[in-house]
């Protein structure tokens, strides 16, 4: 039976915590991800992450000191683990533009606890042995980005001139090395909304999963405004008119994205409603940057330096110890506060190419 499509169908509190580790936050959320950008540097210039006009030429990405080494992250991780994180994700900026990405998948899934490893990129350099070498190495997922199926949209969103064409083959290598695939779908006003209903038909009955997000105000550079949102109510109430829709419950305490399968068995697709459906309350993600920096917070203004703690020699009792005080005194809410915070609340925000989506 169909089931009338509805953001509150499913409850962010529908799967409860599971104990992982004694370590919670002030609101008492477990840490249970880590979002791990390997670098600062993209070879698109998203209008909505990295806008040409400030990241043209003259602009001064880290440079290769500047960037955590793959056995400082390993170390990162494996604290991490013990403290609780079970699922990681490697992102970017564009992670594949990282030399050798595949050593640093092997070294992290080789850590103990660690049940997931993802990777979210453009698909630009997803070739078909760099998606081997990453799946033999322990790479579990693959997310790619893909805004619009109209080339003369996606390439004025990425602002390089890359073809859907070539982001459609990146996908399909992936699933051909045996990795499966999500798309992300940043949705914006009067720019690619009208492309939700191609892009949910055209991956129905794929195997993959389209994850439509609605457009956030992350950073400080990509001139957000609210009537640029496309509530993912009516997101889904588009799709459904088509094919219907029922909820489908989380897998687990912390999902961001709602999850709905099309009642005639041709898949599923995932709404992301961080500003609408606000999920601060079940958030367990931390995210570290690619200069060794740890935010709590997508939207975060403060950061802890793991760097300096790393290459000062610092054991794992300390570091330890670090990550365990960070978390301990979260108490980040930045989405379910939004309209109540003064302008100047985010003003400093992290960039989103920093610390990924």
């Amino acid at each position: 039976m169909s089931v009338e499509p509805s953001l509150s169908s499913v409850s962010s509190g529908s799967a409860t915590p599971t104990k992982t580790s004694e370590l919670t936050d002030t609101l008492a959320r477990p840490l249970h991800d880590l979002r791990i950008s390997v670098t600062d540097r993209c070879n698109f210039r998203c209008t909505y992450c990295m806008p040409r006009s400030l990241f043209g030429e003259p602009y001064r990405f880290l440079d290769r000191e500047g960037l955590l080494q793959f056995s400082e992250i390993a170390h990162v991780t494996r604290i991490s683990a013990e403290l609780g994180v079970r699922k990681v994700r490697l992102t970017g900026g564009e992670p594949l533009l990282r030399p050798a990405l595949e050593e640093l998948v092997a070294l992290l899934s080789a850590i103990p606890g660690i049940d997931d490893l993802a990777l979210t990129t453009n698909g630009s350099l997803l070739t078909p042995e760099k998606a081997r070498l990453l799946r033999e190495a322990g790479l579990r997922r693959v997310t790619i980005s893909l805004d619009s199926l109209r080339d003369d949209v996606f390439q004025g969103i990425n602002d390089v001139g890359f073809p859907v064409s070539r982001v459609l083959q990146a996908i399909d290598t992936a699933a051909a090395a045996g990795l499966p695939v999500k798309i992300n779908m940043v949705v914006r006003r009067d720019l690619n909304d009208q492309d939700v209903l191609p892009m949910a038909r055209h991956f129905r009955g794929s195997g993959h999963v389209v994850r439509f997000i609605e457009y956030m105000d992350a950073g400080n550079l990509n001139g957000w405004r609210e009537e640029q949102v496309v509530p993912a109510q009516e997101m889904l109430a588009r799709i459904a008119e088509h094919w219907p829709l029922e909820p489908v419950d989380q897998a687990r305490f912390g999902e961001v994205a709602k999850r709905y399968r099309y009642v005639d068995g041709q898949g599923e697709i995932g709404i992301i409603a961080s500003i609408t459906q606000p999920f601060c309350e079940s958030c367990t993600r931390a995210r570290l940057s690619a200069d060794g920096r740890v935010f709590t917070c997508l939207f975060g203004t403060r950061n802890h330096d793991l760097r300096s703690l790393l290459r000062a020699g610092a054991n794992d009792d300390a570091l330890r110890s670090s990550l365990r005080l960070v978390w301990a005194a979260r108490g980040d809410q930045y989405s379910a506060l939004r309209a109540t915070l003064p302008r100047s609340e985010g003003a400093s925000k992290i960039e989103m190419y920093q610390i990924g989506g």
